[in-house]
């Protein structure tokens, strides 16, 4: 899945000739609908008022207020039929028989990945599940799957998703900010929560830094980083992230910045100024330390151990964990603090953010700490 798409003019028997009356459209394949609603909305022409509508030959037409000046398209159309975007997903449940007591255990939110809808479906049976896939393919007229999510397993960060509605293609390019990650999510993991994160990381990152992404799966952060014009080396151990990661390190035009390395992050030799730990267990001690610090040489090498050895002096290390929403920090700042002095560092507390609720009572936080 490479590519932005083919911008040949196609020609379309229901949608009317740009010459007579009607709203505007754009057609565009449907399968880089994303990368377009985003480069319409950057240019101020998108219209979200009307539906987004599937038309024959895999195109979609998406409706602008105006002729897009930068936006590659297949054509600009009028549209006969233009219809508004479909109200909320109760109201289309109640539109198709589900009383007060059904649409209460209906999501109250999904995300929209390129051409996927990923909701996560409990306490609905079967014909249930397909009622919600349909609504909210008619809600997303750009997506063309909808999928059950159902949790991440493993140190590979393997996702467990079922296909409850559309033509069932997980494979898709996703577009955030200008960043696009091409991905199969169910092969693949992809948290939409993180979103403000990965715009940050692109953010605080300076064009002359190296930087190690410890973690970097498809390229969730080493891809904004790169194309802020640091130096990455991103280094990640599932066989279909990486391979998703050197794709979309050439879809984005940063292949240059980057070194790609396929395999344990505990075993780079890298030099860097900032160190990314994307991963929740990369607070944990190594098998056979103590939580607490009490004999860190009776463990082995842990994740953090690799970080304070790559990291130089003056560096930033970005940490992530899921810790109880009523005492997020104690650990993470503990963990790092007995890492530095057994290496015998200083490290001091930068920034702590709260990315998002990861379960009941469980949050997903972020420590930023300047390592000397």
């Amino acid at each position: 899945m490479t590519g932005p798409g083919d911008d040949r003019e196609t020609r379309l028997p229901e949608v009317a000739d740009a010459t007579a009356d009607g709203p505007l459209a754009v057609l565009v394949a449907r399968d880089r609908a994303e990368v377009a609603i985003a480069s319409l909305r950057a240019e101020g022409v998108y219209d979200d008022d009307r539906r987004v509508k599937p038309v024959p030959d895999g195109l979609v037409a998406l409706p602008v207020t105006g002729p897009p000046s930068e936006t590659g398209v297949r054509r600009v159309v009028r549209q006969t039929d233009p219809e508004p975007r479909a109200p909320d997903l109760a109201t289309l449940l109640r539109e198709r028989g589900w009383d007060d007591e059904a649409v209460e255990r209906a999501p109250s939110s999904w995300a929209v990945v390129g051409t996927v809808v990923l909701v996560s479906l409990t306490d609905l049976d079967e014909s249930e599940e397909v009622a919600v896939g349909e609504a909210l393919l008619e809600l997303h007229g750009e997506a063309d799957t909808v999928c059950a999510r159902e949790g991440v397993d493993g140190e590979l960060r393997e996702p467990d998703v079922r296909v409850v509605a559309g033509i069932g293609d997980t494979e898709t390019i996703h577009v955030e900010h200008g960043t696009r990650y091409a991905l199969d999510l169910s092969q693949v993991m992809f948290s939409p929560g993180n979103q403000r994160e990965r715009v940050h990381m692109g953010e605080v990152t300076d064009e002359s830094e190296r930087v190690l992404d410890m973690f970097a799966g498809i390229g969730y952060f080493a891809l904004p980083m790169a194309r802020a014009g640091a130096t990455v080396t991103a280094v990640e151990k599932n066989p279909d992230a990486f391979r998703y990661l050197g794709e979309n390190a050439v879809n984005n035009a940063v292949l240059d910045r980057m070194e790609l390395v396929l395999g344990d992050c505990r075993d780079v030799e890298a030099t860097a100024d900032r160190v990314v730990m994307g991963y929740y267990d990369a607070v944990d001690p190594a098998p056979g330390g103590d939580a607490e610090g009490d004999d860190p040489a009776a463990a082995g090498r842990s994740y953090l151990d690799a970080a304070f050895d790559a990291v130089v002096s003056g560096g930033t290390l970005h940490v992530h964990a899921t810790e109880p929403a009523d005492d997020p920090w104690r650990r993470p700042v503990a963990r790092l603090e007995a890492v530095a002095d057994d290496h015998g560092r200083d490290v001091t507390v930068l920034d702590r953010r709260e990315v998002k609720s990861h379960s009941e009572g469980v949050v997903h936080v972020v420590v930023d700490a300047r390592v000397d």
